[in-house]
């Protein structure tokens, strides 16, 4: 019997090179024999939101530039426009986050694909993914009506959920090293190792394979 291989994604919704991975991300997890759990970070959210400016808007810009020509992902003249010239909005992925917290208590088999439609939004829609009434919107257009009640009202159990979950995001890239996301953990227990993250933007069937050979 081939052992499973167990992998931990740490990633931000509002990260773009998180973004870039996700082709690689979804061929993990649909992979046999790979169990992946993917856990957000915070990086942008609560302490780490700041109004959209300028220089950030270039800066993203040039980077997504880059990620289009490594992975082919789409990065549209849209959300160039309404979302990193627009001169309003946060840099907050407090709301998606919080919204993926509710979908992993309620349908954590749809994290995933969650997390694609909040990227597709902001990256190819040109929608402010950062605006907690687009986040309310997308949960709503997916049909997923109990995570929207409860992203629109959140509990305690949910606030709480989400704060382990980014507290543990948080640790594993302390105790990594990891300088950014998106990070890729494989192992469990003590044998653990942190895998370069270049290996998610190049070919997803040379990543598996290393990931099987090590």
């Amino acid at each position: 019997m081939t052992e499973t291989i167990h992998l931990t994604y740490l990633f931000d919704p509002l990260c773009g090179w998180c973004y870039g991975a996700s082709p690689a991300l979804e061929r993990l997890l649909q992979e046999d024999g790979f169990a992946v759990t993917i856990i957000p970070t915070g990086l942008f959210a609560g302490a780490g939101a700041f109004p959209m400016n300028a220089g950030f808007a270039a800066h993203a810009w040039e980077a997504d530039q880059r990620i289009a020509k490594l992975t082919g992902q789409v990065f549209s003249e849209a959300y160039r426009r309404n979302v990193l010239e627009s001169g309003t909005g946060q840099v907050d992925s407090g709301p998606a986050t919080l919204a993926l917290t509710a979908i992993r208590l309620i349908a954590p088999e749809k994290e995933f694909e969650v997390l694609k439609t909040i990227q597709r939004a902001r990256y190819v829609e040109g929608r402010d993914n950062g605006d907690p009434a687009v986040i309310a919107d997308i949960l709503s257009a997916l049909t997923l009506d109990d995570a929207a009640a409860r992203f629109a009202s959140p509990d305690e159990e949910l606030l709480s959920a989400n704060r382990t979950r980014i507290d543990a995001g948080q640790a594993e890239m302390r105790r990594f090293g990891a300088r950014g996301v998106p990070a890729l953990v494989a192992g469990q227990g003590q044998d653990v190792r942190l895998v370069n993250s270049a290996a998610l933007y190049g070919s997803a069937d040379e990543l598996i394979a290393g990931l099987r050979a090590a």
